[in-house]
Formats: structure tokens, sequence, C-alpha cells
């Protein structure tokens, strides 16, 4: 393999990540927004099979698109640039979740109490 092939690959790459972490940002954003992948299309004034692809990585818009989707998320451009944002995310569910597992839990334990004591 020769350097200019190894260049071009680590260059593919890095191009996939960034397209990834950009569309998992829109993606975030449209959710948080409550927007459905029409409603930001029809905002955005693209298609929603383009959308589906940007939030997939496997498109990445213009400047100019992406300026119209962030004023129709009303967020700054860097924010969907940001790597931490899919980490927050994951806590928050995280959060969610174990909300509903010691509910679970509780409900499950008062259960047996009854079962036992009742």
């Amino acid at each position: 393999m020769t350097i200019k092939v190894i260049l071009k690959s680590i260059k593919a790459m890095e191009a996939e990540k960034i397209r990834n972490i950009f569309g998992r940002n829109v993606k975030f954003f449209r959710r948080h927004r409550k927007l459905s992948q029409s409603e930001l299309a029809e905002k955005a004034s693209i298609s929603v099979t383009f959308l589906s692809n940007i939030e997939r990585g496997k498109m990445f818009p213009k400047v100019e698109t992406m300026s119209r989707l962030t004023l129709s998320l009303d967020i700054e451009v860097v924010e969907l640039f940001r790597t931490d944002i899919v980490n927050d995310n994951q806590k928050e569910i995280m959060g969610k979740f174990s909300i509903d597992i010691k509910r679970t839990l509780t409900a499950a334990l008062d259960e047996v109490i009854a079962q036992y004591m009742g």
C-alpha cells in the first residue's frame, strides 16, 4: 500500500466520522425540538430522504443547507459538530431508564412484601 492510498483512506475515515457526528447531532436536536423528519425537512427546504441520509451519516449538506438546518433548529452551526452531545443524550436516556428500573423493582418488592405480610 502506498502512502497516498493510506492518506486517502484516513481522509475517508475522518470524513465518515464527521458525517456521523453531524448526523447524530441533527437527529438529537430535531428530537429535542420535538420535530418529525418531515417537519424539519420542510422548515429547512430539503427532502425527507435527504434529511434521513444526513441523520444516518450517509450524506453531508452544503453550507447553505447546513445554515437552513441550524436556523430551523434554532442552534449555532458549531452545535452540530460537538462530540459530547450524543454522550449527554445517552446520559439522559440512562437516567430515564434508571428511574423506570427503580419503579419496576419497587413495585415488585411491594408485591412480594404484600404476599408475605398480607
